[in-house]
């Protein structure tokens, strides 16, 4: 038994790779106990910051990531312990099979690495807008969607630079200052970008709208979803999804119709050119004692215009925002009916039932 583990295959005795073996299926049998383990300390951790958070929703994030991290770092020890096989270190486009196959593990252990800050950086904007859906102000919450989205691209260039500095061994200093030279040049190439990115800074810190307010802009109507690095989500009230860029955002008009204090009314009645000016007064008189007595603000009643049509009078007045919009409908629905009714006591007719078309033959000859 023991000539047979001592016995050398491929560089590495028989009990080399048994021990390597039993290593990662141990690893792999009792990772999800580890891994678990592993992340409610990592929870204890946290749990003073996020202790309206539940646990699974941290354990949902990150046992996954901590599963492939642990089997992979700890494959990679055991298999480093092993010699590599002479006979399969062949060259590959000038690199050796043993380093191509060390950069791709390093390279894959720094990634899954990354995936791991990656959920922790979304637990820690978790907990954040759970702060921040306390208050009232919907700024923060646009702040943390903005700097979560901000944070992770940092993240995974981060992520890209260490992976050329220990997979493949590049100076990333170099790279840096070359980056620099390329960085110029592409912010020439990417001008829209970089501005769209600059408004959304602009958005944030000058507040012209936030989170889940109904606003209008380039004839869209509809609730804004979220302030992105490049562009803004609007549901549009025909349910539609679209995305407006932030610089058009900035740049163009756009109506906050969540921030008005009030809801106008507005209607004009065409009255017929046979009412009398005693009839105008006391229609006009009467429906604006009606409006004021109704309890609405801003009311207005004037004639406006008389032509060879119609004596045009237009009536308009505001009701409070807070006022639901159904309410509101039927407010207005009941002004026009009453007005319809006071001008048949008035006996004051439509311009369109008090003109009569007449037709005429008339012979050229």
């Amino acid at each position: 038994m023991k000539q047979l583990l001592d016995k050398v295959i491929l560089n590495n005795t028989v009990q080399s790779y048994l021990t390597v073996i039993l290593v990662i299926i141990g690893v792999l049998l009792i990772k999800r106990i580890i891994s678990k383990y592993l992340a409610k300390l990592m929870f204890r951790l946290v749990g003073k910051a996020g202790k309206n958070v539940a646990r699974d929703s941290f354990l949902n994030l990150v046992v996954q990531p901590l599963d492939y991290f642990l089997i992979l770092m700890i494959g990679i020890i055991s298999l480093d312990q092993l010699v590599f096989p002479s006979a399969l270190n062949v060259m590959i486009y000038r690199i050796s099979l043993k380093s191509f196959i060390d950069a791709l593990a390093d390279g894959i252990l720094i990634g899954v690495f990354i995936w791991l800050c990656l959920r922790l950086i979304e637990f820690i904007a978790l907990v954040l807008e759970q702060k921040a859906n306390m208050t009232a102000d919907m700024t923060d919450n646009q702040l943390i969607l903005f700097f979560k989205d901000f944070f992770k691209a940092l993240l995974v260039v981060i992520g890209l630079l260490m992976i050329l500095k220990f997979s493949f061994n590049q100076d990333i200093s170099n790279l840096l200052t070359g980056l620099s030279i390329v960085g110029a040049a592409l912010a020439l190439a990417t001008r829209e970008s970089l501005e769209n990115l600059i408004a959304s800074f602009i958005i944030f810190f000058d507040k012209p709208f936030n989170t889940g307010d109904l606003v209008k802009v380039n004839g869209f109507s509809g609730t804004i979803e979220k302030i992105g690095l490049r562009s803004t989500r609007i549901r549009t009230l025909e349910k539609t999804y679209i995305s407006v860029p932030n610089k058009q955002m900035v740049d163009t008009i756009v109506d906050n119709i969540s921030l008005r204090t009030h809801r106008k009314a507005e209607f004009k009645v065409e009255a017929g050119l046979d009412a009398s000016t005693e009839q105008l007064t006391t229609f006009i008189a009467t429906v604006r004692s009606m409006l004021i007595n109704a309890g609405v603000e801003g009311v207005g009643v004037y004639l406006v215009d008389t032509g060879k049509n119609a004596h045009i009078i237009s009536i308009e007045y505001l009701s409070i925002v807070t006022q639901p919009m159904d309410e509101f409908l039927q407010q207005r629905q009941e002004m026009m009916i009453q007005i319809i009714a006071l001008m048949e006591e008035l006996k004051i007719q439509m311009a369109a039932a008090a003109t009569d078309v007449v037709v005429t033959n008339k012979s050229v000859g």
